[in-house]
């Protein structure tokens, strides 16, 4: 009997360490989820949202496996995300995590805004004014008080919208908050081979590539590049509890599941 028990334990341990691989395995290679907790990508992304990231898009290195652990020298299946890819990545040292943002230039591109206005390789990038985008407030999100607004006895943060086009039509919208801010007037940047430009779709509270480190991104190396944001699969505002089971669908916001991108 006491055998028996032994053998039953033993395939159970076996069991669980072939599924903790498994898990491993496919978060690594294939889908892995990602929280978005800040708000550099409004209006695309609300802080609360839940997505996957794509983990074959461009490739691997040792940036797709948990921790960065070295086990893969440089990249293999590597490929060049396109302009306008939306990805995650890995932030310089000493301090790295987790990050996304917007993909605006490939290597040996020119990249400059002038006064609010992105200048791709020389050329502005086309920027149209639509519609305020408006955005409830919430415990995820506390509007700063020059854009808070009420309708209806509900306290809204309306901030102005645009629209990017870059070349080959890809578009995306954008918000610019005030006008002159550090990120609005830059020198020129030049791409370096190897590396790509990113910047995040909420202009004046973005820490990317406009800025060098340890204020922003810099250039970020392909190899750090981790996936491409695939889908959103749960979005919260961030007012549920625990301990209260009924907060945690009253705090959802099923309209932004299955957004792509």
């Amino acid at each position: 009997m006491a055998k028996r028990k032994r053998s039953t334990l033993g395939g159970e341990l076996r069991f669980l360490a072939l599924l903790a691989l498994g898990v491993l395995l496919f978060r690594s290679f294939v889908l892995t989820p990602f929280y978005i907790p800040s708000e550099s990508m409004l209006p695309r992304l609300l802080i609360g949202d839940y997505l996957v990231v794509e983990k074959w898009a461009y490739g691997y290195s040792r940036w797709s496996l948990p921790w960065g652990w070295p086990l893969i020298p440089g990249r293999i299946f590597g490929d060049t995300p396109a302009r306008g890819d939306v990805v995650v990545f890995r932030s310089p040292e000493p301090e790295s995590h987790d990050v996304i943002k917007r993909v605006i230039g490939l290597p040996g591109d020119t990249i400059q805004m002038r006064r609010g206005q992105l200048i791709l390789n020389g050329r502005p990038v086309p920027k149209l004014r639509i519609a305020d985008f408006t955005l409830p407030e919430s415990p995820n999100y506390a509007c700063p008080d020059q854009f808070e607004i009420v309708v209806g006895g509900e306290r809204l943060c309306r901030f102005q919208r645009y629209r990017e086009t870059l070349p080959g039509g890809r578009s995306y919208d954008v918000l610019d908050l005030a006008a002159g801010t550090d990120g609005d007037n830059t020198s020129l940047f030049t791409v370096p081979a190897g590396h790509v430009f990113l910047m995040g779709d909420n202009r004046d509270n973005s820490a990317d590539s406009r800025f060098a480190p340890p204020v922003g991104m810099g250039y970020v190396p392909l190899e750090r590049v981790q996936g491409r944001a695939g889908v959103s699969v749960f979005s919260t505002d961030g007012s549920a509890a625990w301990l209260k089971p009924w907060t945690w669908f009253s705090a959802a916001r099923p309209e932004r599941i299955g957004e792509g991108f």
